[in-house]
């Protein structure tokens, strides 16, 4: 191990231990989630989704971070996906529910099972609840992530090419077309990250998720983001 996995170590263990011990920390945590829901998660995957790629970096290359990296327009993006992330959860529970009970004739069952009673705690955990948070994550994961997925590609070829800066991030436009067209290898990104990881990392992944209390699922989905970066790494 070298001297900057005891500090990354030293660092989590440390965060890890402020919300153990700090009397309010987690509290403090909860309320801010639940008033500032998006805010909260531009941060949450501002740091989570930014250190997966460290992490992803470190497994590759030795090195938590390199010239070009582009730390900052990193953080930038992951935050904005962040809140983007966060409203289609929000999003395609809601309207998966709704599709449940009104286009199978489900008449509210969908509901009480994904939510119950939110004065009593919120539903407990059945094949029910299961059910409800498997198709919320199969249609967000179906309908959303692909288009997600390819606009952080193209966001990360754009960081990569304008040296990791974040004025280098702003002083040339975002060429979508031509980078979609000739510069993601669409073998890999549809080959391995659709074909593979939405329906064997994704689906399973994201129905846990959703079966954590509201004020948790944005933390956890941001976490994943790290798992997903170890993932990938192994595979290149």
């Amino acid at each position: 191990m070298k001297r900057s996995d005891y500090i990354t170590i030293i660092a989590i263990a440390a965060v890890i231990c402020g919300f153990a011990f700090i009397p309010g920390a987690w509290d403090w945590f909860l309320r801010a989630t639940t008033k500032h829901g998006l805010l909260m998660s531009f941060f949450k995957f501002a740091i989570l989704g930014t250190f997966g790629e460290m992490l992803s970096l470190r497994i590759k290359e030795g090195v938590y971070m390199k010239k070009g990296f582009g730390l900052l327009p990193k953080m930038l993006v992951w935050g904005v996906l962040g809140v983007v992330i966060a409203s289609a959860m929000t999003i395609f529970k809601t309207g998966t529910v709704a599709l449940l009970d009104g286009g199978f004739h489900l008449d509210g069952k969908a509901a009480k099972w994904f939510y119950g009673n939110p004065l009593l705690g919120g539903a407990p955990l059945t094949w029910g609840k299961f059910f409800v948070a498997l198709c919320v994550s199969v249609l967000m994961n179906t309908l959303f992530a692909p288009v997600f997925m390819t606009f952080h590609k193209i966001t990360d070829i754009h960081v990569a090419e304008t040296g990791g800066s974040l004025a280098g991030f702003f002083s040339s436009p975002l060429n979508i077309q031509q980078t979609m067209a000739e510069k993601i290898n669409w073998n890999i990104q549809y080959g391995f990250v659709f074909k593979k990881t939405i329906p064997f990392f994704w689906y399973p992944a994201h129905t846990i998720t959703f079966l954590l209390p509201g004020t948790l699922q944005v933390l956890f989905a941001a976490a994943l983001g790290v798992a997903l970066g170890v993932i990938l790494s192994i595979k290149k």
